[in-house]
């Protein structure tokens, strides 16, 4: 993974002894080192009891999903991976409708997934699918935190838990068993996801060139935000529309805040597009719009394969023999390189991210990048990163709202 900046920025004195000192109290920084071996034995015995399971489901909302539908959506179409994932993440009674109609729910393992264990969304879910299944614990599996509401409940029907930290946030644990126990069940290497991850850690922390290129980014972000407060993420791959959305939630959730040390309400607005169809609806807006946008461009230096485009000429459209020949490998790079250079032209501050290939390392790398600067522009903006009090709130209020419905009933 290479990443370049359009840009030049001085770098914030101390920002790596204040990342340094956090490291000691976020757990996100120790689960590229975690040991794997409670996974390795939980898939070999998952391997001998249930062999008929086709499908892994992923019952879980916000950061007990995203992260791994982003792994999963990304390697799935180069890898020939042994199960599908499936994902039950909304309240939407038409997306769990056509999931129940779509899917041999004898044929699934579900995996429940909340760190507190009290999720409305989630355990609502889960009782709809527990209900189908006859309430039989051997169709599921749980991840939370240890001694919560959902664990003890597991205890008591006799399904298997596997933990989240405690000083491992949801957003934050995509490398944690929320992510690892549904991809390793369906074939993906994490050992390789995890490596990738480590390798970027690594380099930051042995002061490589991806520290200096990160502390520039974090330092032109945070003291630009009053003028580039949308921060915009332009992936030129499909397989990546899923990392997007993990994306807008940890930008989102993480530094959308009110300052520690002070009063002002701070944060930048993500977006996630995707090259080139977005190109389509949303390069007009970047370029002769409101200057009020950065974009970040995310490319895949190799797809692995040569699909082309036929040497061959159309009646009346002859001018667009100039792609003949053509691999879509190319292609897509090649679009995604003239957008930059549109947006360099107007002085729209960009910067690129290259993947080497589709892979394991390639997507562990990129993941750990974007925890790791989301938690430096959170401490340049001097905001608990790892916080979220005002979906807390929302919580409450929704808490009351059914209460209120079931008092009346």
């Amino acid at each position: 993974m290479v990443n370049e900046l359009h840009f030049d920025a001085p770098i914030t004195p101390d920002l790596v002894q204040k990342v340094i000192n956090e490291q000691e109290i976020r757990g996100y920084y120790d689960l590229v080192d975690q040991n794997l071996e409670a996974l390795y034995t939980f898939q070999g015995e998952f391997e001998e009891h249930y062999p008929e399971v086709d499908n892994i489901v992923v019952i879980g909302i916000g950061g007990s999903s995203l992260g791994t539908k982003a792994i999963y959506n990304f390697l799935r179409g180069s890898q020939k991976l042994k199960r599908k994932i499936y994902f039950l993440e909304s309240t939407d009674p038409v997306e769990i409708y056509d999931l129940i109609e779509t899917i041999d729910l004898s044929k699934s393992h579900f995996l429940v997934i909340s760190k507190s264990g009290t999720t409305i969304e989630t355990i609502s879910i889960f009782k709809c699918i527990y209900s189908r299944l006859d309430q039989k614990s051997q169709y599921f599996s749980f991840v939370t935190e240890e001694g919560s509401k959902l664990h003890q409940f597991a205890i008591s029907i006799g399904s298997k838990t596997l933990f989240l930290p405690q000083n491992v946030g949801g957003r934050f644990s995509v490398l944690s068993n929320v992510g690892l126990l549904p991809l390793i069940l369906v074939g993906v290497d994490i050992k390789a996801l995890l490596d990738g991850a480590k390798s970027l850690k690594k380099e930051f922390f042995e002061g490589k060139a991806i520290q200096e290129t990160l502390l520039k980014k974090a330092t032109y972000i945070a003291k630009n935000y009053n003028v580039y407060h949308i921060n915009t993420l332009f992936a030129y791959s499909e397989t990546l529309k899923y990392f997007c959305e993990w994306y807008v939630q940890l930008w989102g959730e993480s530094l959308g805040k009110v300052q520690q040390h002070g009063i002002l309400n701070v944060g930048l607005t993500p977006i996630g597009l995707i090259g080139p169809k977005d190109q389509h609806s949303f390069l007009q807006l970047l370029i002769e719009g409101n200057r009020d946008k950065s974009v970040t461009f995310i490319t895949i230096e190799d797809f692995g394969n040569g699909v082309s485009i036929p040497n061959i000429e159309l009646p009346y459209l002859e001018d667009l023999n100039l792609v003949n020949g053509v691999d879509f490998n190319q292609l897509i790079n090649l679009q995604a390189k003239a957008t930059l250079l549109s947006l360099e032209n107007v002085n729209i501050p960009v910067d690129t991210i290259v993947l080497e290939k589709i892979d394991e390392a390639n997507i562990g790398r990129l993941l750990f990048y974007y925890q790791l600067l989301t938690s430096l522009v959170g401490i340049l903006f001097d905001v608990n990163t790892y916080d979220q009090p005002a979906v807390e709130g929302g919580k409450k209020i929704l808490k009351e709202m059914l209460q209120e419905i079931k008092e009346k009933g």
